[in-house]
């Protein structure tokens, strides 16, 4: 899962080409040097944290993903040198894979934004290191991993419905950070494995490479390439490269239908009426129906009425025409009103 969008979108793509077509976005640091000088992140050698990872040793291996390989390790954050395992800050440490799906620009865009955007509900980046041909950024240690991992990876503990229904609402809440005019930012690639969880279960979204500056001087969108992952993407930036806010609420409404089934959004190995979840589970988002299809590992759980107010939530998000999607701020209002005690009869099938 999470393969950049290819050919199998039918149009030119590129994981390298981030430049907005439109000259109305808003003026940003353009240089390398100037995005560097424009953060108050941390410089780091490349030999501090090949030592801080125990030389990138596999058993330190946090996932993989577009970008490279992630390491687990340690810091002293004040001196910026490497500590002993399990002292000090721990930190996820991204290497850039030269052949990867991601570049050079994806790594300074990471920078450009995490460096300035704060927020509960965004991962912290720490620092960088730029020697050579080599590139690592340097995060906050996420404890728990993706969401992808809690629902998908065999032998991760799933998520009780409680903990799905605060990690939704956490990402929301980053989500509407993101498209608050403060930050004025198009995320662009919303899915469960940038959806990282911290102990308390709280979400922290990552990854922003593809992300975009929005739309501004009352702009319906901006006009990009089509990039983003597949299964995730709003059919109208697939279909036409117009890129809006609406566009991240349409993946916020398929990650929804992860949380609530437990399927990916594209399971090759489903019949082929089931292979994208979206197509498949539409049909069950009305009334009951989404009972037939929610995650077996949750049932008892949750009360009907919650489970599908959370399904209509979805099919909202998922509305073909994008000005019928709610806006982050409405998903925020309608989740916490979720995360209330749950009150009916758990649904528990035999």
């Amino acid at each position: 899962m999470g393969s950049c969008l290819s050919a199998q979108l039918k149009l030119q793509t590129s994981c390298h080409d981030g430049k907005v077509a439109s000259a109305t976005t808003p003026p940003r640091p353009l240089s390398q040097d100037d995005i560097l000088r424009s953060t108050n992140l941390k410089s780091f050698s490349f030999n501090v944290l090949k030592t801080a990872t125990r030389s990138f040793r596999p058993d330190s291996v946090l996932g993989e993903g577009g970008f490279g390989m992630v390491f687990k390790g340690w810091i002293d954050e004040q001196n910026v040198t490497a500590a002993k395992p399990g002292t000090r800050t721990v930190i996820a440490v991204k290497i850039l894979n030269q052949n990867g799906l991601q570049g050079h620009r994806e790594w300074l865009t990471e920078i450009n934004y995490l460096g300035q955007l704060k927020h509960p509900n965004l991962v912290q980046l720490i620092g960088y290191c730029i020697e050579g041909d080599k590139r690592l950024l340097v995060y906050e240690f996420v404890s728990r991993g993706s969401l992808e991992n809690h629902l998908f990876k065999r032998g991760c503990r799933p998520l009780s419905w409680s903990q799905r229904l605060k990690v939704a609402l956490g990402a929301a809440k980053g989500l509407a950070y993101l498209h608050s005019p403060e930050a004025n930012v198009i995320y662009r690639d919303f899915k469960c494995s940038n959806i990282l969880i911290d102990y308390e279960y709280n979400a922290k979204l990552s990854d922003f490479g593809l992300a975009k500056d929005g739309p501004v001087d009352g702009k319906s969108h901006v006009t990009t390439r089509v990039m983003g992952t597949y299964g995730y993407a709003a059919p109208e930036y697939m279909a036409s490269g117009h890129l809006s806010e609406r566009n991240d609420i349409y993946s916020f409404g398929v990650v929804l239908l992860e949380i609530l089934t437990g399927r990916p959004c594209i399971d090759k190995n489903r019949p082929s009426n089931e292979k994208k979840l979206v197509d498949f589970a539409k049909p069950y988002l009305t009334s009951r129906r989404i009972l037939q299809i929610m995650d077996r590992r949750i049932d008892g759980q949750y009360a009907s009425d919650v489970a599908m107010r959370v399904a209509a939530l979805a099919k909202k998000c998922l509305a073909v025409r994008p000005k019928d999607r709610p806006t982050a701020n409405e998903l925020v209002e309608a989740l916490e009103q979720l995360q209330e005690p749950q009150k009916g009869s758990c649904i528990r099938r035999k």
